[in-house]
């Protein structure tokens, strides 16, 4: 397993280290800052009612890496949990909190389950709900993209359970044959909601289904920032030389429940979570990051601050905000709207102008 930070932040022996600049470094960690204060707001206001659903990347975070590998005009197709990809790209926390509270300013209009987005902006595309759906979507994108952009790499993010379905056959076998550049990302967090790994795959490890499609495969600390970023950065140059796609499983742990629906203390135990704690990708970046003193206790600090004040401020003000306008369910998908259409929105008038 690819693996370059020891736990205390140290180089491995025998790794290099990748020449990243210190300013691009710190860009990740903010951005990891920012995915664990959403998660930590994001919960809390589920709880309390006020937003219907939540989704949790604590654990996740270095799928950032995978991102910073990637130029900005390739194509990601995110699974559930790669909010940093879409920050890492410059997508506004403001966007993601009026996701969140599906009001009249979220992009979304309110049709997706809370932390199911996409922003066409930066060529982060909307996620499916269906598991693995993304993976034919991806596959095509990138064999488009060999007729029509050349050069373009598309990277797709799925979880292990993902590996077991139809979807997940197609794309990659489809991709091997044709030599299409899709960068497929197993995040393998080791349960498929609460069904263990084990259950859904009689496969030693991941990685090697890659073998059966005559895609070349690697499996990489999916806890260690700097590995992610050096074995995608490897994935997007064998792609952009028109060698074809590769897969990648990120051997990590989901460190929350699957979504703020479930209660992870029933499949799995308290020892396990305790044992992955102490890999946090997060605190193992921040030990590098110290080590290398790009990173100091008073500009962590500082980070957290900034993004618990600011957070709490597009909490409030989305809050305020109105529901989208029923209208929107109409009038956004045709450019003309169809006669039966015209008639369902004149009929929805009917029953709810006196509301």
């Amino acid at each position: 397993m690819r693996k370059i930070l020891n736990l205390d932040g140290t180089i491995k022996k025998g790794a290099e280290e990748p020449d990243i600049p210190d300013e691009e470094l710190l860009k990740w960690y903010d951005v990891m800052v920012q995915v664990r204060t959403l998660d930590a707001k994001g919960i809390r206001l589920q709880r309390q009612g006020r937003v219907g659903f939540h989704i949790f990347t604590t654990g996740q975070e270095a799928h950032i890496g995978i991102a910073a590998a990637l130029n900005s005009d390739d194509w990601i197709f995110p699974a559930y949990r790669e909010h940093g990809a879409a920050l890492y790209r410059g997508l506004a926390l403001e966007k993601v909190v009026n996701h969140l509270f599906a009001n009249d300013r979220d992009t979304q209009k309110g049709r997706r389950l809370p932390g199911l987005f996409g922003e066409k902006s930066i060529n982060f595309v909307n996620p499916s709900a269906p598991i693995g759906t993304q993976i034919v979507q991806a596959t095509g994108a990138s064999y488009a993209g060999m007729e029509f952009n050349p050069g373009e790499v598309t990277a797709v993010f799925f979880g292990d359970g993902a590996t077991s379905s139809n979807d997940f056959h197609s794309g990659v076998n489809f991709a091997g044959v044709y030599k299409a550049p899709t960068i497929f990302v197993c995040m393998n967090n080791q349960f498929a909601i609460s069904v263990p790994i084990e259950k859904q795959t009689a496969a030693e490890k991941i990685v090697d289904k890659a073998v059966g499609y005559g895609v070349p495969g690697e499996r990489v600390d999916g806890n260690d920032i700097l590995a992610m970023y050096e074995v995608a950065k490897e994935a997007v140059e064998r792609g952009r030389n028109g060698e074809g796609p590769t897969f990648i499983e990120a051997f990590t742990y989901r460190l929350g429940p699957h979504t703020s629906s479930d209660d992870p203390s029933r499949y799995r135990e308290d020892e396990d979570v305790e044992n992955w704690q102490k890999k946090d990708p997060m605190v193992r970046f921040k030990n590098y990051l110290t080590n290398k003193g790009i990173l100091t206790e008073d500009t962590e600090k500082a980070l957290w601050d900034k993004y618990d004040k600011l957070v709490n401020k597009l909490i409030e003000e989305a809050d305020k905000r109105p529901k989208p306008k029923m209208e929107t369910m109409f009038t956004d998908v045709y450019e003309e709207l169809p006669w039966h259409l015209k008639e369902q929105w004149e009929e929805v008038k009917y029953f709810t102008e006196d509301d």
